[in-house]
């Protein structure tokens, strides 16, 4: 059977994109390596992560919190095997979504692993099987990430591990070493903290989250002390020997090399980042290379070297985000059927999930002076607000960066209770290219914590916030 798209990779990039082609009344097929659709983000990412971190709240709030609130209880106990199990049915609930979305819009499944005999035709060969022939006009190559894991690490997946076996632990651990202070350590860090682990957090940068306002650094960092994780910031980790019921690991100073610290802990977690997962994708048969660090290479419109082969997600430049995925299938679907989608990158949202969250859209405080750009600047503590006083949820702050001379915002970055869904606001009124008086004019509701985003647009465009 021969198709107008297929698309390779059921993730969000990917059954979104198919989605929007078959929408668009183009005959439609999505290959997935694996027995079940979702890719990363669905069955070993986002969604289960997300499952656990609001289990592990729960679990937190109960034990420090529900007293101050009225609310007593017997010393609460953690049934991890429950918690995996909730985790993995919020999972298979999402599995039997994505499903169900296929067959509603009469998009072929093809299981195994799909790979380019030429430009228009793929190989797809299931895991037990022989494989079948799938010829398309065009390809979307939607094929995503793996944890990126030096050899050096002794990667075991028993006592050294990456986020996919963080999210089976079926028993607390005691001790856990986290390499990277990015949004994936962080976000599997908070959980294991909030239920007891002890947490060390070994960064070879100077800041956890470096790619984020420095502020929402800052902030995030003092609430995940506050939470009992310890930060080891500016160290190289420089060995991982894994054992058969702990791993010893030691990482030394950058500023001084006679310096070392030495762990032996229950868990090492990986987390320094992901590569592009393009292995064994046959791109070499149609002329298709990688760059340096494995992306494949588009031009504006998404599409490779090869005309009529498009790449989206995680494989091609830009912040390896479900959402940004989801925007590009749309924008490649649409491309091709002759329409003129448009993408802001910079108005691509990032959330950590973290408890308080952290949100930020638009450019970073670095950023906008790197590049000279005039500004000013305007924040608000979530402390000040009766909402998060109401709620317990005081840690946070939002800021808001307008131009100096124009008061367009630029930027909008929040620590806080519901950072990721106040975040929208922000992404809404910068699509419109809105001034800070635009934020600070509207009518917020009280008590909420979106309270905090009008406040500091007051602070940025008239240094006139209300309640501080």
């Amino acid at each position: 059977m021969k198709y107008d798209v297929t698309v390779i990779g059921s993730g969000p990039g990917g059954y979104v994109a198919a989605i929007r082609c078959a929408q668009l009344g183009l005959r439609t097929a999505i290959v997935e390596r694996y027995p079940v659709m979702g890719g990363t983000c669905l069955n070993v990412g986002c969604i289960p992560s997300k499952a656990l971190l609001d289990s592990s709240e729960h679990f937190h709030m109960a034990t420090h919190k529900f007293k101050t609130h009225g609310i007593e209880i017997n010393t609460p106990q953690v049934n991890m095997q429950q918690m995996i199990q909730r985790k993995n049915e919020v999972v298979q609930d999402n599995n039997k979504g994505v499903e169900f979305l296929m067959k509603k819009n009469k998009i072929d499944v093809f299981f195994g692993h799909g790979a380019f005999v030429s430009k228009n035709k793929i190989k797809v060969t299931p895991q037990n099987g022989e494989g079948v022939e799938v010829e398309s006009e065009k390809f979307i190559i939607a094929t995503g990430s793996k944890p990126i894991v030096p050899a050096s690490f002794n990667y075991d997946k028993k006592r050294v591990i990456t986020s996919t076996e963080a999210l089976n632990i079926t028993d607390v651990p005691k001790s856990m070493l986290i390499i990277g202070g990015g949004v994936i350590g962080l976000e599997l860090g908070s959980v294991y903290a909030r239920l007891g682990t002890e947490i060390h957090v070994v960064e070879y940068l100077d800041r956890i989250i470096p790619t984020m306002d420095s502020d929402c650094s800052r902030e995030l960092t003092k609430s995940l002390k506050g939470l009992g994780m310890q930060f080891h910031m500016r160290h190289a980790v420089t060995e991982v020997k894994p054992g058969k019921k702990s791993v010893k690991v030691t990482a030394q100073s950058r500023d001084d090399e006679s310096k070392t610290l030495n762990w032996e802990v229950d868990y090492c977690l990986v987390a320094i980042g992901r590569r592009p997962y393009t292995d064994n994708l046959g791109l070499e048969n149609i002329g298709i290379s990688t760059d340096e660090k494995g992306r494949i290479p588009v031009n504006a419109h998404l599409e490779t070297a090869v005309p009529g082969i498009y790449a989206i997600g995680d494989v091609i430049q830009g912040a390896m985000l479900a959402h940004k995925a989801e925007e590009e299938g749309v924008f490649v679907a649409e491309t091709i059927s002759g329409q003129h989608p448009h993408i802001n990158y910079l108005l691509i949202p990032g959330v950590v999930y973290t408890w308080p969250e952290v949100a930020g859209v638009g450019y970073t405080e670095e950023q906008l002076k790197e590049k000279g750009i005039p500004y000013k600047p305007g924040k608000f503590p979530f402390r000040a607000l009766g909402r998060a006083r109401a709620s317990m949820d005081l840690d946070g702050m939002v800021k808001v960066l307008a131009h100096k001379e124009t008061d367009e915002i630029l930027g909008v970055h929040i620590v806080g209770a519901r950072a990721a869904d106040m975040i929208a606001e922000a992404v809404a009124l910068m699509e419109f290219r809105a001034s800070a008086e635009d934020a600070a004019r509207m009518s917020h509701a009280h008590p909420t914590y979106t309270e905090a985003f009008k406040e500091a647009a007051l602070a940025a465009t008239a240094a006139r916030p209300i309640h501080i």
